[in-house]
């Protein structure tokens, strides 16, 4: 099997950030955007997805965590959509009931080459340690836009928000990780159109 890895990179006056992502790795994580919720969240989405990320990023984080959070998003997507490549031979569709303490989130994800995103997340505070707890949502929206993917969350319940944060994550790991492996029994993009 061909190694599915790439490198996006990004810079901008607000932002200056490297992804590296393997899609068959053990879920080893190298983690720097110096918000350090945001970098608990991508270490869950490494760990429990097995995938293998670097990131770094320097940020205008006097202005506020919102550039560098949905450039994060937009990198690593386009990170994702390259090691993807012709995305011969994937599952495509993938999904997670995921549960943490009194939390339960499902995630449901189709690398259909059309992006489209829908959440019901409900936080209950403005902040996660140092992360807006509105991010959660521009993170997801960059990612699905930028990989292409079909992305849904549904909260099914849940009253804390790092709980919520943490499952959202963890179930879109799970989910995708599911969605990029690899079915033997299809050549080819597995799409009646032959492409996605």
């Amino acid at each position: 099997m061909l190694e599915r890895t790439a490198t996006s990179t990004r810079q901008t006056k607000e932002t200056n950030i490297s992804v590296s992502l393997n899609l068959d790795g053990s879920g080893k994580s190298n983690l720097r955007t110096r918000i350090g919720f945001f970098d608990h969240m991508l270490e869950c989405f490494s760990k429990h997805g097995l995938f293998d990320l670097e990131i770094s990023c320097e940020g205008d984080l006097h202005v506020d965590a919102h550039h560098t959070i949905e450039d994060v998003g937009i990198v690593l997507g386009d990170a994702l959509k390259k090691a993807l490549g012709a995305k011969e031979g994937i599952r495509r569709y993938g999904s997670c009931t995921l549960p943490m303490d009194e939390a339960l989130v499902l995630c449901a994800v189709d690398i259909s080459g059309r992006p489209f995103f829908v959440e019901d997340l409900r936080f209950g505070g403005e902040m996660m340690g140092d992360m807006p707890t509105q991010m959660v949502r521009e993170f997801f929206y960059a990612v699905s836009y930028s990989a292409g993917l079909n992305l849904h969350f549904c909260q099914q319940r849940g009253e804390n928000d790092h709980h919520l944060a943490e499952c959202a994550f963890k179930a879109f790991a799970r989910a995708l990780d599911m969605a990029t492996g690899i079915e033997p029994r299809v050549a080819g993009p597995w799409s009646t159109k032959g492409v996605l």
